[in-house]
């Protein structure tokens, strides 16, 4: 690909930033297709057509606000969204996009529905004829601002709208190209009906005020569709249960590599996890920089930016939107951040060795959750100052299609790899988990010193666990009990003395995993404000409470009440 273009000049950039000014994941997402526009990637290519046919039809664009070419115009970030999204391909089958999904996570005020205006034009321009267009948001308002971006654009581009002979016609409910009967509607949750509709192309925007159901309805309308793409856009917002937090999650999983699919392409415009902890954000610029990207070539704006920022300071009142509105920061949850990067999960990570373990004494953590949601059981040892484990989910057999549909995970494939089983029907059969442990032993010749548990949903396994002649500890799972173990994992993680056997599962659930604070600021893994599974972090972290008393106090140690 030239590398004059201008999408590939900013993906340079972001990838080369040492200055901290672009996010973690959009270096990521830089870098990644860096490799697919240099020609590296096995299943992604840059269609070098399709970049010219986009460069000409940007230049029969005007801007309506800078009254130039639009390709003159454009932020340096909407030419990487443009180019990377709309022309890479399918290595191979140059008719088929590579993305399925272009997901824009971005503060306001940096033209995020200017740009998507753009991309509806160049696709209802390109797309094959009788094509539909939908955009959904929250209420009818706020969809339109869209179409408005739309008319925009056309009206003041004399090449779109030729008086005699105009390439679109503006309808008061919808838009219409009329070189290839292609046509655009704005929906609103609150009013329309999102089933029975049939987009080719589909916006969600501000997807952080609606749950999630508008956009799955718009995905389930492109099934049989072989050339479709969804755009998901939005701010942060305050609230715990919106559409944006999946996708990012699922964004996230893509690019940090625990997904099977690349076909995601993300642009997360959010504070780095270290930028977000505290008080940083009232004096970091960093912060101003990565959730702008504007700010970075912008001088005025990253000025208002700042004044914003200062009001925000002094009054409490102005600081849920400037956090959530400016700096993609959710103000309600400062006070939970993410456990540990999982690329440095990873750097611990080794292939399954039954043979290590023979000969070992061991300490189980048990996660034993809801009958119908994942269990784990974690082994955990020590040697020479290193941590070792392995870790095996559970999850309801009958239930393994919906799960993998809805948490975006193959657990067909983690189960075939070894990193959990599938047990029961739509519940999980706690004798299987039984049968595990209670022949543990002579499976793997390990001797078990004792089982860790969480007494909710754990009773009648450990009744049968001390049948069978194991001593089994409970582990209140409290803060003052369980930071110490969370804080023994993570530093053990980042010296790379935590060593693992080789589970995907297991490295999903820290990517999920979210801590919490108490008010003598003791850390411990959170569920409610965790992301998604974190039941086998959870088993870890009981297995090695076993484990660290043991290493501080020997087999004399008892477990407190709280």
């Amino acid at each position: 690909m030239d590398k004059n273009n201008p999408a590939y000049k900013y993906a340079s950039w972001c990838a080369a930033d040492t200055r901290g000014m672009v996010p973690k994941y959009v270096k990521m997402q830089a870098e990644d297709w860096l490799n697919i526009a240099d020609g590296l990637d096995k299943e992604a290519c840059v269609d070098e057509a399709a970049v010219g046919k986009i460069e000409r039809l940007l230049k029969l664009m005007v801007h309506p606000d800078l009254h130039c070419p639009m390709n003159e115009g454009l932020e340096p970030y909407a030419w990487f969204l443009i180019i990377a999204g709309l022309c890479t391909k399918v290595k191979d089958k140059n008719d088929t996009r590579f993305y399925t999904t272009i997901l824009l996570e971005i503060a306001r005020k940096n033209f995020k529905t200017f740009n998507s205006g753009i991309i509806f034009i160049l696709l209802m321009l390109t797309e094959p004829d009788f094509s539909r267009f939908f955009s959904v948001a929250p209420d009818l308002s706020l969809s339109s601002e869209l179409k408005l971006a739309i008319r925009k654009i056309i009206k003041t581009s004399p090449a779109l709208y030729d008086e005699v002979d105009p390439a679109f016609k503006i309808l008061r409910s919808e838009i219409r190209c009329n070189l290839n009967d292609n046509e655009y509607k704005p929906l609103a949750y609150s009013e329309d009906r999102m089933d029975g509709k049939t987009a080719n192309v589909f916006l969600a925007d501000e997807a952080g005020a609606m749950d999630g159901y508008p956009i799955e309805a718009m995905r389930s309308s492109q099934m049989v569709l072989h050339n479709k793409l969804g755009i998901i856009i939005s701010t942060q917002y305050p609230n715990d249960n919106n559409g944006m937090i999946d996708e990012i999650d699922k964004a996230k999983k893509t690019l940090d590599g625990l997904t099977d699919s690349r076909r995601f392409f993300a642009l997360l415009y959010e504070p780095d996890d270290d930028l977000k902890a505290g008080d940083i954000w009232m004096s970091d610029d960093r912060v101003l920089y990565q959730a702008n990207p504007v700010a970075a070539t912008n001088e005025h704006a990253f000025e208002n930016l700042k004044e914003k920022r200062s009001d925000a300071v002094i009054y409490e009142n102005k600081r849920e939107n400037f956090l959530c509105k400016h700096c993609n920061i959710q103000y309600k949850g400062l006070g939970v951040e993410g456990y540990i990067d999982v690329q440095k999960v990873k750097k611990c990570r080794r292939d399954r060795d039954d043979e290590w373990w023979r000969g070992r004494r061991v300490w189980l953590g048990l996660d034993l959750s809801l009958s119908d949601d994942n269990t784990a059981v974690s082994m955990a040892t020590e040697e020479d100052g290193y941590i070792y484990a392995r870790v095996l989910g559970f999850i309801p057999e009958d239930k393994i299609e919906i799960k993998s549909h809805k948490e975006g995970i193959d657990y067909k494939k983690l189960i075939r790899d070894s990193n959990c089983i599938g047990c029961g029907n739509e519940v999980i059969d706690y004798s299987t988990i039984e049968d595990r442990i209670l022949s543990l032993e002579e499976r793997l010749g390990v001797e078990i010193i004792q089982v860790g548990y969480d007494r909710w949903n754990a009773i009648s396994t450990i009744q049968k666990l001390e049948q069978a002649g194991i001593e089994c500890v409970e582990v209140k799972q409290h803060s003052s009990v369980l930071h110490a173990p969370t804080k023994l994992l993570k530093e053990a993680i980042l010296d790379k003395k935590f060593i693992y056997d080789d589970n995907r599962l297991l490295e999903i659930n820290f990517q999920n995993a979210r801590c919490t604070e108490d008010t003598n600021l003791n850390k411990y893994v959170n569920k409610k404000k965790s992301t998604g599974k974190v039941d086998m972090v959870v088993a870890t972290i009981n297995a090695i409470y076993l484990l660290q008393q043991e290493m501080l106090y020997g087999m004399d140690f008892v477990v407190q009440d709280i």
